[in-house]
């Protein structure tokens, strides 16, 4: 047993890595060179600042039974290895004029590296587009929407969908309410 087993620490064996690839857009790989070590009081930590990230060190260290001091020397370390990796704000979207979400699953006619990486720029190109994902399965994109009304949907699927001859189908999801926050 090493001594991080013997702490109640747990290995997490990746390190995100960050390249450009030949199209200029950023990839992340993991590699399994680097391992950082988190315990039961980082972890404790983890959930509350995913929870609330401007919770007074105060605040924290009484919540996980750590000094402030630690509590602030563990925050600093977790966002220097890259555990903690952005502090995001989370906007009423009602707020802002977009309560519609739609999460929908494209599915291309052909799969080149080219074709995604000119999708991905497509996407990137409108503020709608909260999240996308590059998966596998039925679909090859998940797509997170925020929009104004189906109007300004239609809007959307016509200027990105139907102007792309690759894709094959698109699948919309509309969410009626959100039952669990959203933490990505």
């Amino acid at each position: 047993m090493n001594s991080a087993d013997r702490m109640g620490r747990e290995a997490v064996p990746f390190q995100p890595k960050r390249r450009v690839g030949t199209s200029g857009l950023v990839k992340i790989g993991i590699e399994m060179t680097e391992t950082r070590t988190i315990d039961q009081f980082d972890r404790a930590l983890l959930r509350e600042v995913e929870r609330n990230n401007l919770a007074p060190a105060r605040i924290l260290a009484e919540r996980i039974g750590l000094s402030e001091s630690a509590v602030m020397r563990r925050l600093r370390r977790l966002r220097q290895t890259g555990v903690i990796v952005a502090d995001r704000s989370v906007i009423d979207p009602a707020v802002l004029g977009a309560p519609l979400l739609l999460h929908v699953l494209v599915s291309f006619e052909r799969e080149t590296l080219e074709l995604l990486d000119t999708f991905i720029r497509t996407l990137r190109q409108y503020q709608e587009v909260k999240a996308a994902w590059y998966v596998t399965g039925e679909a090859d994109f998940v797509i997170v929407l925020r929009l104004a009304s189906m109007s300004a949907y239609d809007e959307f699927v016509r200027e990105v969908f139907h102007n792309d001859p690759n894709i094959k189908s698109f699948r919309s999801i509309v969410a009626i309410r959100e039952v669990i926050p959203a933490i990505l």
